[in-house]
């Protein structure tokens, strides 16, 4: 189990775990459109429909969950938090939930399954969490179009190599970004993650900035330490 200030994941029987790239993103996402509906695409633990429980007074929370015992343990995380009223997961593909979408969401969030690489493991559970195969950018940029409203935001992170090619995605839908951070785990290594947000309008200028998470092992970095706080305990 993973204990946070005001909700607990339990995840062992979710192929993928609860990370440094759904918490960065689940603090980071901007909720300045203050959203009334949320969507979680690829739920996994629930983690970050509960995060942005926690941070925003949002009463539809919607998540989707294709694994069925990810899906399961989803629901379990959901009930089991403060905000078990205003979540509830869906136990369905992308594909499948986009077919007759009955709802517009005034935030879209998904940390993606990301591997493109054509090796598989012998867990295919865990292959179908992580690998590219299982959820193609361009789906998910089709649905946040498709299911976005008029001020909505449609948050993401990826890998940075994938950034230019995920911001041309968007802007063939006219999707624009408007926040962007560059996430390094320490000063000297490389940028490993790009956090990105889009809405339906163009920013003249956007300034990109950068996050690094460590000074040295376990030695958080202000910025990191003061995005996460709310939700780490030993933060």
């Amino acid at each position: 189990m993973f204990q946070f200030k005001q909700f607990s994941i339990q995840q062992n029987r979710c192929a993928m775990k609860v990370g440094t790239d759904s918490v960065l993103l689940g603090a980071w996402c901007p909720i300045e459109n203050n959203p009334f509906s949320v969507l979680d695409i690829g739920a996994g633990t629930g983690i970050l429909s509960l995060m942005i429980a926690q941070r925003s007074h949002a009463e539809q929370i919607d998540a989707i969950e294709i694994d069925e015992d990810a899906y399961e343990q989803c629901v379990e995380n959901f009930e089991n938090s403060p905000w078990g009223d205003r979540i509830f997961c869906f136990h369905a593909g992308l594909d499948e939930f986009v077919e007759e979408p009955e709802d517009e969401y005034d935030l879209i969030i998904s940390n993606p399954p990301f591997y493109t690489e054509d090796f598989k493991t012998e867990n295919s559970q865990r292959d179908l969490a992580r690998f590219q195969d299982a959820m193609p950018f361009e789906n998910l940029v089709e649905a946040a179009n498709l299911l976005l409203s008029e001020n909505g935001i449609f948050a993401v992170i990826i890998p940075h190599k994938e950034e230019e090619s995920f911001i041309d995605l968007c802007a063939e839908v006219e999707l624009y970004p408007v926040k962007v951070t560059r996430v390094k785990g320490t000063p000297t290594t490389e940028i490993k993650r790009s956090l990105l947000a889009f809405k339906r309008y163009e920013l003249p200028v956007l300034e990109a900035d950068e996050l690094i998470i460590e000074i040295n092992r376990h030695e958080y970095t202000d910025d990191y330490i003061n995005l996460t706080k709310d939700f780490y305990l030993k933060m």
